[in-house]
């Protein structure tokens, strides 16, 4: 293939991909500040244009069934409150102060349905679980799902744990610092780096203060495994506070994207996502265009996009779950964070972020004779990991390879969950994942909690039914019927 200038480091394909990738961005940004200015009332003219266009196409609207309400009602929700009071659960707001000035947002499910706490912000004598998110995500993630059955954090708080949920500085809950605006370039100058040196152990000290337990359980999804990854490896003692690591998805080094120009082009040059992107915030124009289009449009561009980029086909989540979920899974994120990830996987090490300024290299290309380099990024030590690990793992998601990453953890307490057919959101968010996914994290809880005799044997629904979670047969749900959440 035709090289061009700049010493033949790029294809013509890779420049015309930047070229291209950089004109619509460009347009990206000129149509966001088009849309921030325009009053509602144009907005809402958008909406009913891509609305109408929909139906031309598919049909006229159908009458709402009982699911669709619900599914409705979750996706207009707008924060995490207004997600718990729907299905009927109290929850608490905590904010930490990490070492280096950021602010993160807590949030927690302390009861019950239906348990009166005549005092909050306290110990509740129950045992702790800690859940992170993954990348572009916040808490919401956790509690978006049509059946409350199927949420994990709503599963484990009728069990009788203490629930917390984490944010990742800079997201929609974790937008502030002590020493920086989130309009200014150095507000947004963090990576996965910052997320294990702070963010995580800083989340859990916290938390621990406040429940005054030993330990806590950590529950990970995605990237909210790799910075659990990291934390344990760099952090000894954090060890102690950690009695089993649940990593749902894991993340450690994925071989890398779908999309073959943009897997190559990033992977030649991670930092050129700077050049695309800027430096503060990725993507964040999302919020924007999902106010312009309706909602079918949106899951329908959303799941495109996942198809394109990662090959996830996303047929284990029902079509009513994505409704509902899609407009909860983006947050903010700092574009540095992506470009770390980017690194990971053009080096195929769990590294630290690279502050060296990186040349371009083809990826395809031979190596030098001699194998040998003249620099080499720090790795994240994970075979120091000393806390229990179990990985539930879909075989059909294209970003985990289960035997690389088992060759960088310790040989120890490693436990090792396939799910046949599951992809990488399905695990939160499929149709099955409370007969598939939730009995194997409750089992591993109970194995590995404080004190587990504090826990229910089994959970009851409100219509009488129940299901016992140690034979992992049938369903349970913490919560009503659907025909509640009429509207």
């Amino acid at each position: 293939m035709a090289r061009l200038p700049f010493l033949g480091r790029l294809t013509s394909r890779d420049y015309a991909a930047l070229v291209l990738g950089g004109l619509l961005v460009f347009f990206e940004t000129l149509l966001t500040s088009v849309i921030a200015l325009l009053p509602k009332s144009v907005i809402q003219w958008f909406y009913d244009r891509s609305r109408s266009l929909f139906h031309l196409l598919v049909g006229p609207p159908l009458p709402k069934s009982d699911e669709q309400r619900l599914a409705d009602r979750i996706r207009r929700a707008e924060d995490f409150q207004r997600l718990c009071d729907i299905f009927g659960y109290d929850y608490e707001e905590h904010v930490v102060l990490t070492k280096d000035g950021y602010l993160l947002g807590l949030h927690r499910l302390p009861a019950k349905k239906g348990e009166n706490r005549l005092h909050f912000g306290t110990s509740t004598r129950k045992p702790v679980v800690y859940l992170h998110h993954g990348l572009l995500m916040n808490s919401e993630v956790w509690v978006c799902l049509t059946h409350p059955e199927r949420s994990l954090a709503f599963t484990l708080v009728e069990l009788g744990f203490d629930v917390w949920l984490g944010n990742n500085r800079g997201n929609k809950y974790s937008k502030k610092s002590i020493h920086h605006n989130p309009n200014s370039t150095k507000f947004w100058d963090y990576s996965i780096d910052d997320f294990a040196w702070h963010d995580i152990p800083d989340s859990i000290a916290y938390i621990l203060s406040v429940t005054k337990e030993p330990s806590l359980s950590y529950v990970g999804f995605s990237q909210g495994t790799a910075q659990a990854f990291a934390a344990l490896s760099i952090h000894p003692p954090l060890n102690e506070k950690i009695n089993v690591f649940i990593a749902l998805a894991p993340a450690m080094s994925p071989a890398g994207l779908a999309a073959s120009v943009v897997d190559s082009l990033m992977k030649a040059s991670p930092t050129l996502l700077f050049l695309i992107f800027g430096r503060k915030s990725i993507m964040s124009s999302v919020p924007y265009w999902q106010s312009l289009l309706y909602p079918p449009v949106f899951s329908a561009a959303i799941t495109t996009s996942l198809r394109w980029l990662f090959n996830w086909r996303s047929h284990n989540i029902a079509p009513l779950q994505k409704l509902a979920a899609f407009p909860h899974l983006y947050s903010y994120a700092s574009v540095k964070s992506v470009v770390h990830w980017f690194q990971i996987m053009r080096n195929a090490k769990f590294q630290m972020y690279d502050d060296d300024v990186q040349r371009v290299v083809l990826v395809r290309r031979a190596p030098k004779p001699s194998g040998v380099t003249a620099y080499a990024p720090a790795r994240f030590p994970t075979r120091n990991i000393v806390s229990p690990i179990v990985l539930l793992y879909g075989d059909q998601d294209s970003l985990v390879d289960i035997d690389v990453m088992l060759h960088e953890l310790p040989k120890h307490s490693v436990v090792v969950r396939r799910l046949r057919g599951y992809e990488h959101l399905d695990i939160i968010w499929g149709a099955n994942i409370h007969r598939d996914v939730i009995p194997h994290v409750v089992d591993a809880l109970r194995r590995y909690c404080v004190k587990p005799d504090r826990l229910q044997k089994e959970v009851y629904m409100a219509n009488g039914a129940s299901s016992d979670y140690e034979d992992y047969t049938g369903s349970t749900t913490p919560a009503d019927t659907i025909s509640v959440y009429d509207t």
